[in-house]
């Protein structure tokens, strides 16, 4: 028995000792990172193409995910209050452009999904992490004014109320 609980201990280690965050997140009022992600569609984005207006950038860890798939529906159903508001939404993981195009025709997202397949992005953020030997975005959010400085950034997320939090703290930040 106690072979069996020092095997189970020393893998519990293993498994938190490889689950770890890369760099620290960027926080409000400091510039958001810039960058360069290519979308579902091949199309090239940069947080500098949406100067003069906000964004709401989000990490998500994989595509067709249940939690992930949640979170992205939920933006898809408030696309609307969002454009209102000049928010442009995306969202970006390490998944490739491929798989981006096929998790959002399968959700009808109107949005860009940026493929950081390197990972620059989320580690310019302080996003990527390693959970298991595999590199992951965590499931963050970054509220970026039109002036490109980070306004909010959203650590802790609930992929079913996430949308509407963040649209929340977006009209307030606009009246302020």
């Amino acid at each position: 028995m106690q072979k069996f609980i020092a095997i189970l201990s020393a893998a519990a280690l293993i498994a938190l000792a490889s689950s770890f965050t890369l760099a620290e997140p960027v926080g409000a009022g400091e510039p958001a990172p810039d960058f360069e992600l290519v979308d579902q569609n091949g199309l090239l984005h940069s947080i500098e193409d949406y100067r003069g207006q906000w964004v709401a950038l989000y990490f998500y860890p994989k595509d067709g995910t249940p939690g992930c798939t949640t979170e992205a529906c939920e933006f898809r159903d408030n696309i609307f209050a969002f454009r209102n508001a000049d928010c442009q939404i995306l969202g970006v993981s390490l998944d490739d452009a491929e798989s981006h195009k096929k998790f959002a025709d399968e959700h009808g997202l109107p949005f860009p999904l940026l493929a950081d397949t390197k990972g620059f992005a989320a580690d310019a953020y302080g996003v990527k992490s390693r959970m298991l030997g595999v590199t992951l975005a965590k499931r963050q959010t970054f509220l970026i004014d039109p002036d490109g400085n980070i306004a909010k950034h959203y650590d802790k997320v609930n992929p079913e109320s996430h949308s509407a939090e963040v649209l929340a703290d977006l009209e307030k930040l606009r009246t302020n």
